[in-house]
């Protein structure tokens, strides 16, 4: 594959963590969990996998596992902001395709970041493209903290938001519900499916870097949705739509003792 057809795989990773101190470090089966994550990744065929961190800490563990590394600054905003600087420390190819995969993300599906970037590849005026699957369970639809997206008919994002999108008038009705949000379905599933929204993103080289020197959008404030940002400032989103929801990721120490679990022996 040419240098400029190819993509990256990138791995923002902070070791400050409120809720899971030095998350990245986890052990998982024997090595760190951002290991676990940059070994996974690495089956998707990406032209290279790097962990974007902050901290020499996580540098020596990802170089003792055999996983590049590439140690940025610690007061970066975001993680989109840590990508940006580490593709510019790559000296990446302007039109190159950077892969945003998460580090808390070790059940991650290879073929997923292939996906992302792949839409990118087949469609060069798109500077930006992200992952959604079907919701089957009904709470997950109105739960805040499940993010849904809308597409077009070319299905390029339309909007995200935590509500119920699109909102379906004659399927929901005002009720408990299993979420306890007050509103349930009257048909299941829902007439027109629902997209949960998987954080994964794949973006051009160019646009990463002036995605994250763009100013914040008042959707984006609203929503806590950095995504919103592009929309906002005119910006195409492909959506990559796959039927299988992608196995769960680590937030807190019940999520990693779930994942740990799931791990194979």
């Amino acid at each position: 594959m040419d240098r400029d057809a190819a993509f990256w795989v990138l791995i923002p990773a902070r070791l400050a963590s409120t809720r899971l101190p030095n998350k990245p470090l986890a052990d998982l089966g024997g090595a760190p969990m951002v290991v676990r994550v940059a070994q996974r990744v690495a089956q998707s065929g990406a032209r290279d996998v790097v962990v974007a961190c902050d901290s020499p800490e996580i540098a020596r563990a990802c170089a003792a596992h055999g996983v590049r590394a590439v140690l940025t600054r610690v007061d970066h905003a975001s993680g989109t902001d840590r990508l940006a600087e580490a593709a510019g420390l790559l000296e990446l190819p302007e039109e190159a395709i950077v892969v945003n995969v998460q580090g808390d993300e070790p059940l991650i599906e290879p073929a997923l970041p292939a996906a992302c970037a792949a839409l990118l590849q087949r469609h060069p005026s798109i500077p930006m493209a992200t992952c959604a699957h079907p919701i089957t369970d009904e709470g997950e639809i109105f739960n805040p903290n499940v993010v849904k997206v809308v597409t077009d008919a070319q299905g390029r994002a339309l909007y995200f938001s935590r509500a119920p999108i699109p909102w379906q008038r004659d399927a929901y009705a005002t009720d408990a519900g299993p979420s306890g949000s007050g509103w349930t379905l009257q048909t299941s599933p829902p007439p027109h499916p629902v997209l949960r929204h998987i954080g994964l993103y794949a973006y051009r080289h160019r646009f990463l870097r002036d995605y994250a020197a763009m100013a914040e959008a008042p959707l984006e404030q609203a929503e806590a949705l950095e995504q919103l940002r592009a929309l906002w400032h005119g910006h195409a989103i492909a959506v990559h739509v796959t039927q299988d929801a992608p196995g769960p990721g680590v937030d807190t120490p019940a999520d990693l003792e779930r994942v740990r679990g799931l791990w194979p022996r």
